[in-house]
């Protein structure tokens, strides 16, 4: 099983520079950050990964959301997949040995199947509403939550509408890690709010 961090943070374009945010999370602590430009294009998407890799620390793990030809031209840690996104199966003839694939579903059964493919984790969501997606799927919550975590082998990233509050619960359903954005990008320093969180998350 994949080890991972209790926060797993997303700098997303949506809230500002996405070097800028990757830079202030990993500075604060946070040890896995994903890359989500929704808007880029391929050039700016490839440049921004390429500048955040050569300027985090050695221990930093990160992620692009959606392109795993970016991840493999990059250099990246890994990729993590939509379900609209290129399949598991054909994202590992993209991307390097060794690199990894996280795929998001949204109810019981998107993630037994997910369970099947070569994938290393799996991301479960909304778990809450949440206002950084468009057309969200609907909530999963904390019961659907706990059933997948207790019939899936492979870790469970729980997303969507998560807070400080709330993260204990997530965990508590069995997730080996809750996914961030809205509450460690909305407010203004960012380093520091992602600073309470691993203080509040990791042993």
């Amino acid at each position: 099983m994949m080890p991972l961090p209790r926060l797993y943070a997303v700098a997303d374009g949506a809230f500002g520079d996405p070097v800028r945010l990757a830079m202030d999370l990993l500075d604060g602590g946070a040890s896995l950050v994903q890359i989500r430009h929704k808007t880029a294009s391929s050039r700016t998407l490839i440049r921004v990964v390429e500048e955040v890799i050569k300027a985090s620390p050695p221990n930093a793990r990160i992620m692009v959301n959606d392109r795993s030809d970016v991840a493999r031209l990059a250099g990246a840690f890994g990729v993590h997949l939509g379900q609209e996104d290129l399949p598991p199966l054909l994202a590992r003839t993209v991307l390097a040995e060794g690199q990894v694939i996280g795929y998001s579903t949204h109810n019981v059964s998107q993630a037994l199947e997910a369970e099947r493919t070569p994938i290393d984790y799996i991301a479960v969501g909304p778990i809450f509403a949440t206002s950084s997606k468009e057309n969200p799927a609907p909530a999963v919550g904390l019961d659907q939550l706990r059933e997948i975590c207790s019939r899936v082998s492979k870790p469970v990233v729980a997303i969507g509408g998560i807070t400080l509050g709330s993260a204990q619960d997530v965990l508590g359903c069995g997730a080996a890690s809750v996914a961030v954005i809205g509450d460690l990008l909305k407010y203004g320093n960012v380093k520091e709010r992602a600073r309470t969180w691993v203080r509040r998350l990791e042993p």
